[in-house]
């Protein structure tokens, strides 16, 4: 491939010893080269290319906690509270009331086949404090027809009668996760991984091994390219074979702009088979496939109220959350996946969670040190000063869901958590000056797959009510902007490759109008992204 040198307004390179330069020059899709032209003239006959003269360029966005469903649930009915644009760029209205719900899924159904389900997705009870949808509310939709509602959490769905009693838990209400009437009788509402798998595998789908599909792929790609986002992670995968394949196959097509970094569900395997399914699969990784991450579930969601919290619990007096295995088999996982030499994703909402966690971190690095094992905590919603300390102490990342301010700030600080805790959501400043190595993440499709929207949030911390929380807690906008590029990449254990512009990383690049320092911050969510640049690719956005 022939050197191009492409010129810009301004190079954000992430790189510390050279954060700023006008021109980048790309040599078989890696960096051959940053700085002034005059100073890359030295490289050899090239081609310069101005097209992006008057934009700016930074290193493509790296989303270091989402997953493929993003591309999958398209496919099925959106029925969330807040609007929310489908890959094709339509807008769905957010659905505020029960009574708006049953109507929009009324209107699904009459597109359907006679007999076929109907899968609805980004329903969010929190939204709802005057009751509970249930099993009743989908009958009145229709009473025949298996009708499933997931929601916004991917923790908990709702399901009506005829689709209880097609999986058996009409009358399996012992099971946990099922929840009841009063009297005893299932009402619908599924929650955690056990009682929502009941139901998949009554309707033959695997959602979760579906996003390795080729066209699920190509559209979590192309929905990522809008954003600048040129990194992905699908953070629940079961890397069937099936599923591995599909994958290699698809991210080695040029037209796909995407690198994805998979990482194994562990709860899906015993450790011995799951240890040999990573380390097996580790070995067909590419330059736009990297396998070898591994994703653990511990809790639930703090908005579903499954998620587990320390004393004094929930702020509202709800009950205690729940464990997606028990503590013991959690801390099990963690020793044997560490001492396999693998890298953990954590699923830690709960602070309760946290402990748990950073005590099986620490029981496995006394009994296997690991120098650098970059074993991250995902979400660490309320994540306390003395539990950072701690996380420091362990060389444990966090990657934090800063999307949590914007879309539950006013929930946690009204109902689940309250004033206090809620200050501390997300607490990235404090992270920051304990020498964390942190970064921010979307958790797509929970939230919109957005990184400038998730740098938003982590400056302005604002609720959707427009209220802040934790101030103190707040980063400026250049600090934001490395938490969606080179930290999330260090947090994959792709920093030498990704993350920033630098000689022999690869050539990927989000190209955007403006400057997202230089714009008043709350138009930094809008930015246009021009252009997405993968392994020297140029992908336009307009």
């Amino acid at each position: 491939m022939s050197l191009r040198i492409y010129s810009a307004q301004r190079i954000l390179t992430m790189n510390p010893t050279l954060p700023e330069a006008t021109h980048i020059a790309v040599r078989d899709g890696r960096v051959l080269g940053v700085g002034p032209l005059d100073e890359l003239q030295d490289l050899g006959e090239y081609t310069l290319d101005e097209r992006f003269a008057g934009k700016v360029i930074l290193p493509g966005f790296v989303e270091g906690h989402s997953h493929a469903l993003e591309g999958v649930l398209w496919e099925y009915a959106y029925a969330g509270y807040f609007p929310r644009q489908d890959p094709a760029g339509h807008t769905w209205p957010g659905l505020t009331d029960i009574a708006s719900l049953q109507n929009h899924l009324r209107r699904q159904i009459a597109e359907l086949p006679a007999a076929a389900p109907l899968i609805a997705w980004g329903f969010d009870p929190i939204y709802f404090p005057d009751r509970r949808l249930d099993r009743n509310d989908l009958d009145a939709i229709d009473a025949e027809r298996p009708i499933v509602v997931i929601h916004a959490n991917l923790h908990m769905m709702t399901v009506n009668g005829a689709m209880l009693r097609q999986s058996g838990l009409e009358a399996r209400a012992e099971i946990e996760g099922v929840m009841t009437f009063g009297d005893g009788e299932p009402n619908g509402e599924l929650r955690e991984m056990a009682a929502m798998f009941a139901i998949f595998d009554t309707l033959g789908i695997d959602l979760f091994d579906r996003g390795s599909e080729p066209e699920t792929l190509v559209r979590y790609a192309k929905i990522a390219q809008r954003h600048g986002v040129t990194t992905l992670t699908d953070l629940y995968n079961p890397l069937s074979e099936t599923g591995v394949e599909s994958m290699l196959a698809t991210c080695a097509r040029a037209d796909v702009p995407m690198r994805l970094a998979p990482a194994m569900s562990a709860l899906t395997y015993t450790a011995e088979v799951g240890i040999e399914r990573v380390v097996d699969c580790r070995e067909s990784s590419t330059d736009k496939l990297h396998f070898g991450l591994v994703k653990l579930m511990t809790d639930g969601s703090i908005q579903g109220y499954t998620a587990r919290l320390n004393w004094p619990g929930y702020h509202d007096g709800k009950p205690n959350g729940m464990w997606n295995a028990e503590p013991e088999r959690l801390t099990d996982i963690v020793q044997r996946y560490h001492q396999a030499g693998l890298q953990l994703h954590i699923h830690t909402n709960g602070d309760e969670a946290v402990d748990l966690m950073l005590d099986a971190i620490e029981s496995a690095q006394e009994l296997w040190p690991r120098p650098d094992h970059r074993h991250t905590l995902q979400h660490c919603q309320i994540i306390n000063q003395a539990q950072m300390k701690r996380a420091a102490r362990l060389g444990v990342c966090l990657n934090m869901f800063a999307n949590h301010l914007y879309y539950w700030g006013d929930i946690h600080r009204e109902r689940t958590l309250g004033f206090e805790r809620s200050q501390r959501l997300e607490p990235l400043a404090s992270a920051d000056r304990l020498g964390i190595p942190i970064a921010a993440h979307c958790d797509a499709p929970v939230t919109p797959l957005s990184p400038l929207f998730t740098a938003w949030c982590t400056v302005a911390r604002q609720t959707a009510s427009g209220k802040t929380l934790g101030a103190h807690e707040a980063l400026d906008v250049a600090r934001a902007l490395k938490l969606i590029t080179l930290d999330a990449a260090y947090t994959l254990k792709l920093d030498d490759r990704i993350g920033s512009l630098e000689v022999g990383k690869f050539a990927d690049m989000a190209i955007l109008d403006e400057d997202p320092r230089d714009v008043p911050l709350e138009q930094l969510p809008h930015l246009h992204v021009a252009a997405t640049m993968v392994g020297g690719i140029v992908f336009d956005n307009d």
